[in-house]
């Protein structure tokens, strides 16, 4: 008899997401704040998994109509994938309305630039942080047991342009670009990012939470740069005193700090 082949697998994994912290129960107010940030920057999150953090709005009694809400942000491209956090019933809503349930997760407080000016929109604000899901019965690891070490990989190194909606992930590694990065292309890597060429889309170093990764990048033109979970979206442009030049960037504290390159 001959044996069948699986089909599929069914893995853990580590996954940095977009999470849209949501602040109020009112949702006129998220909308019309969130269709503002959308009509700054569109086509950003276009095809991008978010995730909903409710801890915000967990005691305040009042439940939230997700089904309006993820047809919302399907009308402006973006793609609710669940929630984390909130009250039991306000989960229960989620479930309801098809999204799926994130364990806990420590977010992140949203970064602050150089400046310390926050970068948030009044009322809801978009945060990197890594979610692991929490499927019982396949392997992970328990909760008495020690992490075990991060498997080091060696630098990954791509030699081709990076193309507009094409995604590369160093996995426990640096990653090293020696061809433009198009605006809508993304590089994330567990440790630091290094671009050769000018570099106009999102640069996630550090996914997996080390904060003392880098990105070094030849031509600043990036739409989004993020360090372990603090992040920077450049809705004024870029400042002057690095646009489409050589330029580092590195956490200071929950600060994320842009600085020339000088050779």
């Amino acid at each position: 008899m001959t044996r069948e082949e699986p089909a599929f697998k069914i893995k853990t994994g580590n996954l940095s997401v977009l999470q849209l912290h949501i602040l109020t129960t009112d949702l006129a107010q998220i909308k019309q704040q969130l269709a503002l940030r959308l009509a700054q920057t569109p086509d950003f999150f276009a095809s991008t998994p978010i995730v909903l953090e409710l801890s915000a709005i967990a005691q305040s009694g009042t439940g939230l109509d997700f089904t309006e809400l993820v047809s919302f942000m399907l009308n402006h491209g973006m793609c609710a994938a669940g929630v984390v956090g909130g009250s039991a019933e306000q989960r229960e809503d989620a479930i309801q309305a098809g999204l799926g349930l994130f364990p806990d997760v420590l977010a992140r407080s949203p970064m602050r630039s150089a400046t310390d000016d926050a970068l948030a929109v009044t009322g809801i604000y978009a945060a990197l942080a890594p979610v692991q899901p929490d499927l019982p019965g396949l392997e992970a690891a328990s909760a008495d047991k020690e992490p075990a070490a991060p498997l080091l990989r060696p630098t990954m190194v791509i030699d081709k342009p990076v193309r507009t909606g094409q995604r590369i992930y160093a996995e426990g590694a640096n990653l090293v670009v020696l061809a433009i990065v198009n605006a809508g292309a993304e590089l994330i890597a567990d440790g630091d990012i290094h671009v050769y060429a000018p570099m106009r889309g999102k640069a996630i170093a550090g996914a997996q939470g080390n904060e003392a990764a880098c990105i070094f990048v030849h031509g600043m033109e990036a739409e989004l740069l993020s360090i372990a979970g603090c992040f920077k979206v450049f809705e004024d442009g870029i400042p002057e005193s690095v646009r489409a030049k050589p330029a580092r960037v590195h956490l200071d504290g929950s600060r994320l700090v842009i600085q020339p390159l000088n050779y």
